[in-house]
């Protein structure tokens, strides 16, 4: 579970950008100002940092050069939309520059590729409180492990990689088990229900009536 600071000096945008990274499964800090910042930094162990450029005390280009020698990557957050402002904190050496306003879906998705790139060849995958890291076959649910077995793990990995999709049941079966689908359903049907019970998804797996499944997210 990655753990993510964020530096922003506006009470309401520090808590909306908390609460919708806590949906996701991210442990998240929050700090208001500058200082308040780099003390964060310095005492936590963070995986990335939201940071905001127009801070009180030090702003977000002076906690950039703070950051930068340890490698944590950073995503700065800004009313500056200009080109010039994003080329300038790019060039300074952040990760990836969102301007405000932005859409929450499109700052999760940044912080998704941004931590991608940092763990290169390792895929996480998450949906509300639930984080599977497929290269360890590990799944998490409220940072508690939650046991699989290894076809529950495929089926959920294809689930996953396939939110709101509907997916029928030959595919499922045949890119799971790996063998043709001859139309017989219990065993897709009883790994589908064990799913549901042990990650809490009764309503999030929906049987999609003569087709198959699909993974509400």
């Amino acid at each position: 579970m990655a753990h993510i600071l964020i530096v922003e000096d506006d009470d309401a945008i520090a808590e909306l950008i908390r609460m919708n990274l806590h949906s996701e499964g991210y442990q998240c800090v929050c700090a208001g100002d500058g200082m308040e910042g780099i003390d964060a930094f310095e005492r936590g162990n963070f995986d990335l940092v939201l940071l905001d450029i127009m801070l009180p005390g030090l702003d977000g280009y002076a906690l950039l050069d703070r950051i930068k020698p340890t490698g944590t990557p950073v995503i700065f957050l800004t009313a500056k939309g200009a080109v010039e402002e994003r080329i300038k904190g790019l060039k300074a050496g952040a990760d990836d520059y969102l301007s405000k306003p932005f859409q929450i879906g499109e700052l999760l998705a940044r912080v998704e590729a941004v931590l991608r790139r940092r763990t290169p060849g390792v895929e996480v995958l998450r949906l509300g409180d639930v984080t599977v890291w497929t290269d360890s076959r590990r799944v998490e649910k409220d940072g508690r492990p939650v046991i699989l077995t290894a076809k529950e793990f495929d089926l959920l990995t294809e689930l996953l990689q396939n939110k709101n999709v509907a997916l029928h049941r030959d595919r499922l079966y045949e890119k799971v088990w790996k063998e043709p689908f001859l139309g017989e359903t219990r065993t897709l049907d009883s790994h589908i229900q064990r799913l549901r019970k042990k990650l809490g998804w009764e309503n999030r797996i929906r049987t999609v009536f003569r087709i198959g499944y699909r993974l509400e997210g």
